[in-house]
């Protein structure tokens, strides 16, 4: 097919070319040709009737046909020349009429002008007339041969043209043939090379997409076709295979998934005994630690004069050993419960639980001389009021217990929306992350302990400096991550510590209450760490 186009449009150019060569010729040449010989007699014959007025009456005016005639008949020759080109015989009419022109001014028309005075005829002879007539009809015969032959090269033309169009449109009507005929036969050898064992291997691969799995993928045709039938042969084998493997691992997902069941009822009954567990702790496990305190206080107050000073501080020991182990179990009950009985989600104003964690730290605030700097207004979000009313009381209360000794505590809370956060969940882009930060001028925090300090018991100073059981911050990183956010410490911020913390307005998920759970009686007053 490439062959036959290149061909066709190769042959097709030239017979195009040759047409347009020989229409160029014909409109270009000849007929304007014609046109300048016309022009070229015509300038004779003014010469002619000009110099026989002028013979006649004497008057420049007669001379002007005569003057302009010789200029147009040099013009018109000159365009004629120009126009016929190398054709032997017209210019062989030119050069033969240019030459009897010559002739006959030189014998007649010139030496009759001269013979005549201005204002004065002179009667010519019959003679000189005969002699200028016969000698002007010679040129009159030479115009009817440069018509003539000018008429046939037109002619020839014309029938050249006509000549080279018949066989263009036979040329051109063979070429679309022989295309017909291509296309038919190279339809016939797709459909047999091509269309056909595509076919077959459609029909095997609908029959083996219709779960004929072991239906056998035929390889015939061409190479391409061929290739990519041992292709889908293979990836049906791969498939095969694969099912196979599937069907042994859903077996083995099915019992995983039962023993999963097994484990979740397990789970939940676990899950219902700690939950009892943590409110006999609440209750009965403080009782005696209440009563060792309190029997403790007892033998001092009554039998205090009649210990000696180590026998007081034992008995001062014991007291304090026993508060802290309800202070601790206290703290521990609140870190069990975040996320398992506090799990209520309900649209909740920043705002206010801030409120709420200052008022509750009051009295430490002024005791401190804390100043407090926040934001006019924050953001609303869904989540648990009293969980966030714990964080923020636990992040106050660390900057105003951690403060520094030389300066007053000066805490600022900002508030802005996080540039890291993506669309919120289920790709909602309507759901909005917002990054709050809490920066105090106190002691701070080495960089190497930024992560330390999140877990559970970690203390980076004794209980002689700082009171609490280590729990605040583990408790802080619960309640966000409960929430669906993130909390760390900004390392770049120096003179103090900054504590940054993420919380979406609508969480990703709403967390369930454990089967069974006992309720909570009391709410923990979220000491400081």
């Amino acid at each position: 097919m490439i062959a036959l186009v290149v061909t066709g449009s190769v042959v097709g150019a030239e017979l195009l070319a040759r047409t347009a060569r020989v229409s160029d010729q014909l409109i270009g040449d000849i007929q304007p040709a014609r046109a300048e010989a016309l022009r070229l007699q015509n300038a004779l014959l003014n010469q002619e009737t000009g110099a026989r007025g002028y013979a006649l009456a004497a008057d420049r005016q007669f001379l002007t046909p005569y003057t302009e005639g010789r200029r147009a008949e040099k013009d018109s020759a000159t365009r004629l020349r120009r126009h016929i080109g190398d054709r032997p015989v017209l210019r062989q009419d030119l050069e033969t009429i240019e030459r009897a022109a010559a002739d006959w001014r030189r014998t007649y028309a010139d030496p009759l002008i001269a013979d005549v005075a201005p204002g004065a005829p002179r009667p010519t002879g019959k003679s000189a007339t005969e002699r200028g007539k016969a000698a002007f009809d010679h040129i009159r015969a030479l115009f009817g041969t440069q018509n003539r032959h000018l008429a046939e090269a037109r002619e020839h033309s014309r029938s050249e043209l006509a000549h080279i169009r018949t066989v263009r449109n036979w040329v051109l009507a063979g070429m679309v043939a022989a295309f017909l005929i291509t296309a038919v036969v190279l339809a016939v050898l797709v459909h047999t090379l091509v269309a056909r064992p595509l076919a077959g291997l459609r029909t095997a691969s609908r029959r083996v997409a219709q779960g004929e799995f072991q239906h056998h993928i035929p390889v015939e045709g061409p190479a391409d076709i061929r290739a990519m039938s041992n292709d889908v042969e293979a990836m049906r084998r791969r498939l095969v295979a694969e099912l196979d493997a599937s069907r042994v691992q859903h077996e083995h997902l099915t019992r995983q998934a039962a023993d999963l069941d097994a484990q979740a009822v397990e789970l939940r009954r676990s899950n219902a005994e700690l939950e009892q567990f943590a409110y006999v702790a609440s209750h009965d496990l403080q009782e005696p630690l209440r009563k060792v305190a309190s029997f403790c206080q007892l033998l001092e107050k009554r039998y205090g004069d009649k210990l000696d000073e180590r026998g007081t501080q034992y008995i001062a020991f014991a007291v304090d050993g026993a508060k802290r182990m309800q202070t601790l179990i206290n703290d521990l009950l609140t870190f069990s419960r975040v996320g398992r009985v506090n799990d209520a989600h309900v649209p909740v104003s920043l705002g206010q639980t801030l409120d709420k964690a200052v008022a509750n730290l009051t009295a430490a605030a002024e005791e401190s001389g804390a100043v407090i700097q926040r934001p006019a207004e924050l953001p609303e979000i869904t989540g648990d009021p009293m969980l966030l009313v714990m964080l923020w009381q636990n992040l106050i209360g660390n900057a105003i217990k951690f403060r520094h000794p030389d300066r007053a505590p000066h805490i600022e809370i900002t508030c802005e929306r996080d540039p890291d956060a993506g669309p919120g969940p289920d790709g909602d882009a309507g759901s909005e992350t917002w990054r709050l930060c809490v920066t105090d001028n106190g002691i701070g925090i080495p960089e190497e302990f930024t992560e330390k300090v999140f877990v559970i018991f970690q203390r980076l100073h004794g209980r002689d400096a700082y009171s609490g059981t280590g729990i605040g911050l583990a408790l802080c990183k619960k309640i966000v991550e409960f929430h669906g956010g993130r909390i760390w410490i900004d390392a770049t911020h120096t003179g103090g510590t900054r504590f940054c913390f993420t919380l979406p307005t609508t969480p990703e998920g709403v967390p369930a209450s454990p089967e069974g759970a006992a309720p909570a009686h009391t709410t923990p007053e979220g000491q400081p760490a």
